[in-house]
């Protein structure tokens, strides 16, 4: 045991550093802090990093290591303490923790303004109608305000629900359901995990034999009985079928209702009537008047639709799975030593050496410090041309290097790479469902009851009013049973917006949420920003006007020469020009500046000069020519800047300099229009002379210069009260009350911004204007994608609905029916995901 004065000896600096065996994530996390900081009294003398399962307390707390290890012990976690400084290893440019993980706490495990919620992983949870059932079960117990649920992803949130007690009575209310929950720890394969998998599978193999069984009883059954009197041309009672068929088609029932009679049972206790009930009531029904294909066939088909709901629940989860497998699991580091060796990615600490060989994938986010190569950086921002990289240059993880080696220094951590935070944004988006999704569930929770009512109806109002067979019309209400099933039309719009969600990250846009996915295609206004979106946002040579006999090359050479040591933004763009058309630049001697004036040097011992047009006053007084100041009044009207460049005592020419409108941006601007976006606006802070001409070039429809930030918000107010729904693109950060105030905020380049990725509902990862119409096109195939699986469900289901009011339908004809819905909503929906929505 450690005494307190040994400690304090080991104590390096401020903080004590415990190694604690069990945390793994932010519940853990949660359940720390519960015990620990009435111990030390504050939240920030606490620092957790449940990646490397890491826990450090501050030394000032006054709290004892035995005290500590004391407490971590209530909660089941063990604690041992470090003897080494306890940021040692925590690399500089890692800024260390603050009072929680060092890592960001994945967005997902958080119910919105809700801190402490719990994530649970639902093992079974694969349909609308079992969130259901579990709101019934685990809403008394936690409140059903607190419940929030991703199906996609299996899990469910449960707010306020900190503490172990809480965490067993939810365990056992899900149990009740026939699921099993967990807690959620973020990419780890738990034994619950893998035990849901053999569960998936056993379930596969027993779907498989029911239907095997189905058509060996059927089999057996027309040999001996006749196809006509199998499929019940009438529903007269007939002798049972063969021995060894009824053998067959009860093993296929029974293979069939394995993991659905449990839950139909749990439903009947609770009087709260779901699809497995009314399921397994079918099935009885039919055996009950003789009708054992029928019946056979009704539980294969059930059995079936669930493995597919599974299925394409499963396929959308690897969809966004597969966005962080881009991403290799080991880097090469070289060690302080020197030493190269393999390592994985979760064990890289920020500010590590990394070797990334030619056509290697970068492993992490990080700058490159040695060697020059082109980046493939279409994983992240759906690019296409190779970026160059050299020294200096951000590099992101996931992307693919050419054909250059180069080293690269990590900025961040595995969880918290460009990648990393895409993949939780999306799988955030995922439990921010749709308006169509959420009227959706809202008609099922409706549909199914109406149905059941109208099924009792069939049954008793035509026998006992119009005095109809008792048989065929309980056969009918059991076909109005079946169809009841809403599983196809819940089931298919989460799927839709899942593949649409997957689909738009593919392309290097990030979309938080099934509200942001749907509004791009009712948008009617566009609002833009003008320095960075409608152009490059920085300066660019436009105009070069040599006088005195000069030509364009030498005018050049000589300004460059001037500014060839300079990092003003005017000074790179001229040394860009003279690069661009191959000028040799020999820096200028003797350089001095004038500041807000010009800079002044000498090239070959004669005196050089580039300056204002308030330095030529100054320089020349009255020797100014007017042919020169129309000029300099030309390109200032034109909205650009005007640079003076001399010799001496006389002007070789001007420079104009400008930010560059985009040159696709009027092509974008007439495709929105062509979309049916009524009014494109501009909305900037600079002056109205460069703005007025970049919207004569673009085509935007009005301009607002000069404004401040609140006065952004008062434009898109008024266009919100014009036009309704308004989208507002800008850079994400300088435009962030606008975008809030609009409808929809779009970030543009927003891959080298975390604060554009956290204030954006889109954030377009590249610096790319087309993704815009794109977005708009996606949305709408979205919708229509939605419309068509909503219409086709419940197509089916009116139609099946219309026939047993005539007495027509049958059981088999009505589960396939419902099956065969569900696999082509789902097939229709899941197209989204390789969309390639290309502006025309």
């Amino acid at each position: 045991m450690i005494k307190q004065t040994d400690a304090r000896a080991i104590a390096t600096g401020r903080w004590w550093r415990f190694k604690v065996h069990g945390l793994d994530c932010q519940n853990e996390v949660r359940l720390l802090k519960e015990v620990l900081v009435p111990l030390v009294g504050e939240e920030e003398l606490l620092s957790f990093q449940p990646k490397r399962g890491l826990l450090d307390v501050d030394v000032e707390a006054g709290i004892g290591v035995e005290a500590v290890i004391a407490a971590v012990s209530t909660t089941g976690m063990t604690a041992e303490l470090q003897i080494t400084n306890a940021f040692a290893e925590d690399k500089a440019d890692a800024g260390g923790c603050s009072g929680c993980s060092g890592e960001p706490t994945p967005l997902e495990q958080m119910l919105p303004g809700r801190p402490d919620s719990v994530i649970f992983k639902i093992h079974g949870m694969d349909c609308g109608d079992e969130v259901a059932v579990l709101k019934r079960e685990v809403g008394p117990v936690v409140g059903l305000g607190n419940l929030s649920f991703d199906l996609i992803n299996g899990r469910m949130s449960v707010a306020g629900a900190s503490d172990a007690v809480h965490h067993a009575e939810i365990l056992k209310a899900v149990e009740r359901t026939g699921m099993r929950a967990e807690l959620w720890k973020e990419g780890e394969n738990s034994a619950g995990a893998q035990a849901e998998q053999r569960r998936r599978r056993i379930q596969a193999a027993l779907t498989i034999a029911s239907g095997v069984l189905v058509v060996a009883g059927f089999a057996i059954h027309v040999g001996a009985s006749g196809l006509a009197a199998v499929l019940h041309e009438s529903l007269g009672r007939e002798a049972h079928p063969p021995l060894l068929a009824m053998l067959a088609y009860s093993l296929a029932i029974l293979s069939a209702v394995r993991y659905v009679a449990p839950k139909a049972i749990l439903a009947a206790r609770r009087l709260r009537p779901d699809m497995n009930l009314l399921m397994i009531v079918a099935v009885a029904g039919a055996l009950g008047i003789g009708q054992w294909f029928e019946a056979a066939t009704v539980a294969f088909f059930f059995a079936l639709a669930l493995a597919l709901e599974a299925w394409s629940l499963g396929r959308a989860r690897r969809a966004v799975a597969a966005l962080m497998d881009i991403a290799p699991d080991s880097a090469r580091i070289r060690d302080a030593a020197g030493v190269e060796k393999n390592v994985p990615v979760a064990d890289v600490a920020v500010g590590t050496q990394v070797i990334v060989p030619p056509g290697g994938k970068i492993p992490l986010d990080g700058r490159v410090v040695a060697g020059t190569s082109a980046v493939d950086q279409a994983p992240i921002t759906g690019e296409s041309v190779p970026v160059t990289v050299a020294q200096g240059a951000t590099v992101f993880a996931g992307t693919i290097n050419g054909m250059g080696a180069i080293e690269i220094i990590t900025t961040r951590p595995a969880s918290d790479t460009t990648l990393a935070r895409i993949v939780r944004m999306v799988d955030e988006a995922q439990s921010k469902r749709a308006p169509t999704e959420q009227w959706v569930e809202h008609f099922a929770r409706i549909y199914t009851p109406v149905v059941m009512a109208l099924a009792l109806a069939v049954f008793l109002v035509p026998p006992l009013l119009l005095g109809g067979s008792w048989a065929t019309w309980f056969y009918q209400a059991l076909v109005l049973l079946v169809i009841a099933c809403p599983c196809a039309l819940v089931i298919s719009t989460p799927v839709s917006i899942v593949a649409g969600l997957t689909g738009a990250a593919r392309q290097g846009v990030l979309v938080k949420g099934g509200v942001h996915l749907e509004t791009p295609a009712r948008i009617t206004a566009i609002a833009m920003d003008k320095t960075g979106t409608l152009t490059r946002g920085r300066p660019k040579v436009l105009e070069l006007i040599p006088l005195g006999g000069r030509d364009e090359l030498e005018l050049l050479a000589v300004a460059a020469a001037i500014e060839a040591r300079s990092e003003h933004p005017i000074a790179r763009a001229i040394l860009d020009a003279a690069a661009e058309r191959g000028v040799d630049v020999v820096p200028a001697k003797s350089v001095t500046a004038l500041p807000g004036k010009g800079v002044v040097g000498a090239i070959d011992g004669r005196e050089v000069w580039v300056g204002s047009p308030g330095y030529l006053g100054e320089r020349l007084g009255n020797a100014a020519d007017d042919a020169l100041a129309v000029q300099l009044h030309r390109i200032a009207v034109a909205g650009l800047t005007g640079i003076i460049v001399g010799e001496a005592e006389s002007v070789i020419g001007l420079i104009a300099v400008g930010d560059a409108m985009r040159p696709e941006a009027r092509q974008i601007v007439e495709q929105l229009h062509k979309l049916g976006i009524a009014q494109i606006v501009m909305l900037t802070g600079d002056g109205r002379a460069p703005a007025e001409a970049i919207a004569r070039d673009t085509g935007v429809d009005e301009v607002h210069a000069e404004l401040l930030p609140e006065q952004k918000v008062e434009a898109i107010e008024r266009l919100v009260a014009q036009h309704g729904l308004v989208a507002m693109v800008g850079d994400g950060v300088n435009d962030a009350p606008a975008m809030a105030r609009a409808g929809l905020g779009i970030a543009m380049g927003a891959i080298g911004s975390d604060a554009a990725i956290e204030t954006a509902d889109i954030a377009l990862m590249q610096d790319d204007l087309s993704r815009l119409p794109w977005l708009i096109r996606h949305s709408r195939a979205t919708l229509t994608v939605i419309r068509q699986n909503i219409g086709f469900s419940l197509a089916i289901k009116l139609v099946f609905a219309g026939l047993t009011l005539l007495g027509r339908a049958s059981l088999w004809g009505a589960i396939a029916a419902d099956v065969g819905a569900s696999l082509l909503v789902v097939l229709n929906g899941m197209r989204l995901v390789g969309s390639d929505q290309q502006v025309r």
